[in-house]
């Protein structure tokens, strides 16, 4: 069977059927072919001990659980969708309302952001609006992500880090350590958005995509 095809840059087509079950966001579901079933969900697939710890840190995104056996079209508000499918040699960190649809055989956590960067993983949720918290899918498979104008995917190297402003971040894979950097003075800051005053600095080896746009969803 087929995997996630693109419709155009803000809709996307999956393929449903017997191991191929997949979580989308709830109401993103656009036009269906076949028998397909949609259920509400507060796990997808997380577990009720990581669903609880994902509503006291606030990363929750209502989701629906699709069965069955035809295609669906997803799509969101008009955002541009990118695909991106995991291999599982590394994992994916994105906040939960990034998420438009994933595959069931990914596994869903959550992740305090103060473990990368201690203290000042906990300003840059504060500061850049980012959330304390964050999604990690790992595993096989495939999931889609939504962003303004859609993403580009700038590689990161230990020798080459990324900066990136904290609006434009939309999501990152492989061993990456990321913290909150600025290149101004506290005086300078005043009369600014975080994005002007604040970067996210990403090194170690992987990709973050970048929306073209400082909009949040």
């Amino acid at each position: 069977m087929p995997g996630y095809q693109s419709i155009n840059s803000k809709m996307l087509q999956v393929p449903i059927g017997p191991g191929q079950e997949v979580y989308s966001k709830r109401g993103a579901m656009l036009a269906y072919t076949g028998p397909v079933s949609f259920a509400p969900t507060a796990t997808a697939g997380q577990g009720i001990g990581g669903t609880l710890g994902r509503a006291v840190a606030g990363e929750h995104s209502a989701m629906m659980h699709v069965t069955g056996q035809g295609s669906v079209m997803f799509g969101h508000g008009g955002l541009h969708v990118s695909v991106v499918e995991l291999n599982g040699a590394d994992t994916l960190y994105a906040e939960a309302d990034r998420l438009l649809v994933h595959d069931a055989t990914l596994q869903v956590g959550t992740m305090f952001m103060g473990e990368q960067g201690g203290v000042r993983g906990i300003v840059r949720g504060a500061v850049t609006g980012q959330g304390l918290f964050t999604t990690t899918l790992t595993g096989h498979g495939a999931c889609a992500l939504l962003s303004h104008g859609g993403v580009m995917e700038l590689p990161i190297t230990p020798q080459r880090p990324v900066h990136v402003d904290p609006q434009a971040y939309v999501a990152h894979r492989g061993q990456v350590q990321n913290k909150l950097t600025t290149a101004v003075g506290l005086r300078d800051l005043i009369g600014r958005g975080s994005g002007e005053g604040f970067q996210l600095e990403l090194s170690g080896s992987g990709v973050v995509y970048v929306q073209a746009s400082e909009r949040k969803i």
